[in-house]
């Protein structure tokens, strides 16, 4: 399984942002301090907007009393309800952790807004809950750009596959920008899976949904005019309620019925399951690599047509290999290389 993929969200950036902002409040600051810290700012604009918000949030102690430099940071952490540190380090670092966490909240309250970038690994599965209280579940290799604000809830599926749990907010629909198609909820349980640009599906386990069908790219949340433009191209093509799916890969968005059994295979990946009921072999590997580094190869047409049915494990492969060796004709072969080699059985 690889690492875990190294993307900065905005809390690693109002976390560098609070170490910075809490060096350059000291009584004496070194030259050299001061230098690292203007070259810090112009690494990256974030690092000047995530130092001015923070800044803004610190400073603000200042109103509450002109206390001491310890005494600020006594305030902060006893409002945070954490002790006190006294070891110079220790303080140190549970300042910068403090004014990060609190600062997050004030944001949220003076700006009304979140943006963060989301991801996991190949084999990895991560809950996450957005400011508004929606939750968000990222199946393998996935990446998504979330743009919660006061009066507009956005979501970018950049890639990889979703679920989304939506806190009810009537006021602030729910867009899920995916490929080709935007889906629109209130308050609501439903699948993204982007496969290409032009093959995105969605499925719904409660309430109900809309597609829309778009011409343009997605946007991304810095690209405010995009975005807008992206939405008022979009045409409401279908609604979907429980227990429904829509593939925009047909041209007339065909809506399906899906059975309950159907829906709890297909969300079986939330559990760290796969279900296979029956799938021609060539089409349960291709859902397993979506789970593993390892390059699977069925050497012979005749295998790749056997049928496969059972429940495996996405962080165990050798589990799913087993199984296909005691039920089926074949044999597992493993290279050097990272291939492993499907044979029929001699």
């Amino acid at each position: 399984m690889s690492e875990i993929v190294k993307l900065r969200t905005r809390a690693d950036l109002d976390e560098e942002a609070a170490v910075w902002i809490w060096r350059m409040d000291s009584a004496v600051v070194a030259a050299e301090d001061r230098q690292a810290f203007e070259a810090w700012l112009r690494q990256d604009p974030r690092h000047r907007r995530a130092a001015a918000a923070l800044s803004t949030v610190w400073s603000a102690l200042d109103g509450l009393a002109e206390a001491k430099r310890e005494e600020k940071i006594a305030t902060f952490t006893n409002t945070a309800k954490l002790p006190l540190l006294h070891h110079p380090q220790r303080w140190w670092f549970a300042a910068a952790a403090t004014l990060a966490a609190v600062a997050a909240g004030a944001i949220w309250l003076q700006q009304g807004s979140e943006f963060q970038t989301l991801a996991t690994a190949v084999g990895q599965q991560r809950n996450v809950t957005l400011a508004d209280g929606s939750i968000v579940t990222l199946n393998t290799n996935t990446i998504l750009e979330t743009d919660i604000e006061r009066h507009s809830r956005e979501i970018y599926l950049r890639k990889g596959e979703a679920h989304f749990q939506v806190a009810h907010d009537r006021s602030r629909p729910f867009l899920v920008h995916a490929g080709d198609a935007v889906v629109r909820a209130v308050g609501t349980a439903f699948e993204v899976r982007v496969l290409t640009d032009q093959h995105v599906d969605v499925m719904v386990n409660e309430g109900s949904v809309e597609v829309q069908a778009t011409a343009l790219p997605p946007a991304s949340p810095s690209q405010g005019t995009n975005a807008r433009a992206r939405r008022a191209a979009a045409t409401t093509v279908r609604a979907l309620n429980a227990g429904e799916r829509l593939s925009t890969a047909s041209r007339d968005y065909a809506v399906t019925p899906i059975t309950a059994q159907q829906l709890s295979s297909e969300l079986a990946w939330r559990e760290g399951a796969i279900i296979f009921d029956g799938e021609p072999l060539s089409e349960a590997i291709a859902e397993i690599e979506r789970y593993t580094d390892a390059r699977i190869v069925v050497s012979d047409p005749e295998i790749a047509r056997l049928r496969v049915g059972g429940r495996f494990r996405t962080g165990d492969m050798q589990e799913f290999f087993d199984a296909l060796q005691t039920a089926l004709p074949v044999s597992i072969r493993h290279t050097d290389g990272g291939l492993v080699f499907i044979d029929p059985r001699r």
